[in-house]
């Protein structure tokens, strides 16, 4: 346990004491006859005292000091203790958030009992809503990624200088096979397609890098693009020196947050090298330009470049934001089972907090307006490869409208298995001055709701569920405003 954790849980203790027994640090001082200044630098952590120290205060507080210098919290401050003696704050680069991990230390001693209260509350929700340590990291990298407009400068210019380096065209897709040719002959990696066939337990990995002989397994049951892909991650592990990392894709375990950190950085120079920039912002300042959209420009811009259409989906919530200042957007990726006709939500990110959907509605039933669900159900009903489709969604309780831009793929691994990746920008003036399209009246504007639970669209005929929540709410409204026309009343 680190140094200034134990100084710290001494402090909460010692000022915990010291109230339950109505000193002031005055009373205290003239009582053990010890300073003031120098009792307040116990109590916040900044001092931890010598054994004869701990034995006055033993004796004046009438405390036995074995529980004095015990690490041991009372139940008050238990969930405290558990933090500090944790790795949470060691585990998370605060410095990502602007934020110092002494910062955090003051506010706890500051208000012990009130931080006490926050973290239990926390915790609940947690359990609840069996919310994960994966969950949690996730969370954190979401967040990183919002704060900064899911832009990073450093990589962009990482990719450029590698470009340089290696002599590759980013004007042109990139071959896997040159991406392959550079991990071996550059960075001394040993390629292995065979290996993971072997192993049924493993066929719903794609890779796995054994570090110590520099040995990347990947599976033969992907295409291009996906190689492409996990090449470009490694070659970002290697050229940018990332050292603790993970080891498979998917991954299915971590030691530490900096690992789900770093992986993210891998997956955005990845996606930076296999859709520059330059190219995707041409591309689209010409689809942006025209009358009328185009389905085939769009479906165009995906074959451009050697990437999955998830992959260029994400790459353009790094590219709008920046380029073209639309930073009020999400993505969404939905997963869909034929057989069970189950949508489910299994990665978004949110660029300003009052989009919907989110994942906190996965036990009610997704709007079954929404283009990323209407491209999932048309794909699995017939044999083509991918699926498209664009509409205009309008929330009518809120006023927000979106362009909805979503594709719908077959799962390559699983049977009867599809999934949808959905892009949703923000329609405000910004928008409309950049979009030339907006007004194609080929574009369907639709009504949406969150989930059916909580939609108040009383003609949908593609209901799967009544309004439950919406209903309990207005009948909650009645009751209250029939309270208080009472109180009205008879006051």
């Amino acid at each position: 346990m680190k140094e200034d954790y134990i100084k710290l849980i001494f402090g909460l203790k010692l000022k915990q004491i010291r109230n339950d027994q109505g000193l002031s640090l005055y009373g205290l001082s003239k009582k053990t006859g010890l300073s003031k200044s120098y009792l307040n630098e116990i109590e916040n952590g900044k001092k931890y005292p010598k054994p004869d120290k701990i034995a006055a205060l033993s004796e004046h507080l009438d405390v036995p000091y074995d529980d004095l210098v015990s690490l041991k919290l009372n139940k008050n401050l238990a969930p405290i203790g558990d933090i500090l003696q944790s790795s949470l704050l060691k585990d998370i680069p605060l410095e990502l958030f602007g934020l110092q991990e002494s910062t955090l230390i003051n506010i706890i001693a500051n208000a012990p009992q009130k931080v006490t209260a926050f973290i239990s509350t926390i915790i609940e929700i947690a359990k609840n809503y069996d919310f994960s340590r994966e969950n949690f990291y996730l969370a954190s990298v979401r967040s990183f990624q919002e704060a900064n407009n899911n832009y990073f400068q450093e990589y962009e210019d990482a990719v450029l200088k590698f470009a340089r380096m290696y002599e590759i065209d980013l004007d042109k897709p990139i071959s896997p096979d040159i991406l392959e040719d550079i991990l071996i002959e550059e960075f001394g990696y040993t390629i292995n397609h065979d290996e993971l066939e072997t192993h049924s337990d493993l066929e719903d990995l794609r890779s796995i890098y054994i570090p110590k002989t520099k040995t990347l397994l990947i599976t033969k049951d992907i295409d291009d693009a996906q190689r492409s892909f996990i090449y470009a991650k490694e070659l970002a592990y290697s050229f940018l020196k990332i050292t603790d990392r993970l080891y498979t894709f998917s991954w299915i375990k971590f030691d530490n947050f900096e690992q789900v950190l770093n992986n993210f950085y891998a997956s955005y120079f990845a996606g930076a090298l296999l859709i520059p920039r330059e190219k995707l912002v041409e591309k689209l300042k010409s689809i942006f330009s025209k009358n009328h959209f185009n389905s085939q420009d769009f479906q165009d811009l995906l074959n451009h470049f050697n990437a999955s259409p998830e992959t260029i989906y994400q790459r353009l919530t790094n590219i709008l934001p920046h380029d073209f200042k639309f930073k009020n957007l999400f993505f969404l990726r939905f997963s869909y089972h034929k057989n069970n006709d189950e949508y489910r939500l299994n990665k978004e990110l949110h660029l300003a907090k009052n989009q919907s959907p989110r994942a906190s509605e996965t036990n009610e039933h997704y709007c079954r307006r929404w283009i990323s669900l209407k491209v999932l159900k048309r794909l699995s009903t017939s044999k083509d490869e991918h699926s498209f489709g664009i509409q205009i969604s309008k929330y009518p309780e809120t006023d927000q409208q979106y362009l909805m831009l979503a594709s719908a793929v077959k799962d390559p691994f699983k049977k009867d298995r599809y999934r949808s990746i959905s892009i949703g920008i923000a329609i405000d003036q910004n928008f409309k001055k950049k979009v030339n399209f907006l007004n194609d009246a080929n574009i369907q504007s639709v009504q949406v709701g969150v989930t059916c639970e909580r939609c108040g669209i009383a003609d949908c005929k593609l209901r799967e569920a009544t309004a439950s929540v919406l209903e309990k709410k207005h009948k909650d409204q009645n009751t209250e405003d029939a309270v208080e026309t009472l109180i009205k009343k008879y006051s």
